[in-house]
């Protein structure tokens, strides 16, 4: 079975690149950033692979962002860090998350980016909003929350250190009655963020929990920049009610685009096309990342999700090791419907 093209480049041969699946309707300005509802696949670590970004893309997202990178571990010139900034789709470029704690490193990071990827970045974000416990115990991601002195400083040498628009993404607070969202907005917009992404979650609600939408319409009324919507986004009516009932100048979507970035368009799969934008996303990440080959186990798990045989194929990708293992499965799948 080959597999069939989607839109974007990637620094392969055919099939990787070809006619879209479906274009999105919007043109995101960089000029003015998450303008006109813009949809946006947030970042999120061990599933953004390049070759996902550029199925979201095809599928109508907007923009996409890479995995959360360690500035830290750029300035180490980490091998392992720096295979998380693969290019984006040719002519959309891709959006950057950097987290960190030290103003002068997250600042200098953000500034060699620019000039390492000139044309292939959209905007640099700084994360403050992860609460994974490796992340928080150095003072970073949503730990910044509870310093927004230090916060500040950090997206103060950001902003200067370089052209491109300068977002942040955070949480409603850190612990679980903390709501001091609007007041950190406020210090972003401030320190000269283009724009804010914000989750209506504290850092110690992980993911517990239903995420506060109301949060969106009170950060959004206090601010003058665009404001992000994000948490609880799994169905198009969410997207739509973040923009329509809360004011959210764009929606980010994290968990409802995993195994469905079909949640960019107004289109419900069929099994066929399961099988098919899987095996593509097989294909292409052998061919640019192949030790992340592995990956593909969950991927799929994901795609089938709600499917007739759904558990059957999560334990059957459990058990995939190399390409030829995979193109059996969907071989398989589509003579068990």
């Amino acid at each position: 079975m080959m597999a069939e093209p989607l839109a974007g480049e990637l620094p392969v041969a055919e099939p990787l690149s070809s006619e879209p699946l479906a274009a999105g309707q919007r043109t995101l300005s960089m000029a003015k950033p998450f303008a006109n509802g813009a949809l946006v696949l947030a970042p999120m670590a061990g599933v953004n692979d390049p070759v996902f970004r550029i199925i979201c893309s095809s599928l109508g997202a907007d923009l996409t962002y890479t995995e959360m990178v360690s500035a830290k571990g750029l300035s180490y010139k980490n091998p392992k860090t720096a295979s998380l900034l693969s290019p984006g789709v040719e002519g959309k470029p891709t959006a950057v998350q950097l987290f960190g704690s030290d103003p002068h490193i997250v600042a200098d990071q953000a500034q060699q980016l620019e000039k390492d990827f000139a044309g292939a970045i959209a905007l640099i974000d700084i994360n403050m909003g992860c609460p994974a416990r490796k992340i928080v115990s150095k003072g970073e991601g949503a730990a910044l929350m509870k310093d927004p002195v230090r916060a500040k400083a950090i997206l103060e040498a950001v902003v200067a250190a370089t052209s491109l628009p300068v977002t942040v993404k955070f949480r409603k607070g850190y612990e679980l009655a903390d709501d001091n969202a609007v007041e950190f907005a406020k210090m972003a917009e401030s320190s000269g963020v283009a724009a804010v992404a914000v989750h209506g979650r504290t850092a110690r609600q992980f993911y517990h929990g239903s995420s506060d939408k109301e949060l969106i319409a009170r950060v959004k009324q206090a601010l003058h920049i665009p404001v992000i919507a994000s948490g609880d986004v799994f169905t198009r009516s969410d997207i739509r009610g973040y923009l329509e009932d809360y004011g959210a100048d764009a929606v980010m979507v994290a968990r409802g685009a995993r195994g469905n970035p079909w949640i960019f368009t107004d289109c419900e799969p069929s099994l066929e096309e399961r099988v098919r934008v899987a095996h593509w996303h097989t294909v292409g990440l052998m061919r640019v990342a192949p030790r992340r080959l592995h990956s593909m186990r969950r991927h799929i798990s994901w795609y089938f999700t709600g499917t007739a045989h759904a558990a059957r194929i999560r334990r059957s990708a459990h058990d995939c090791k190399e390409l030829r293992d995979y193109e059996a499965l969907f071989e398989q799948i589509l003579a068990w419907r």
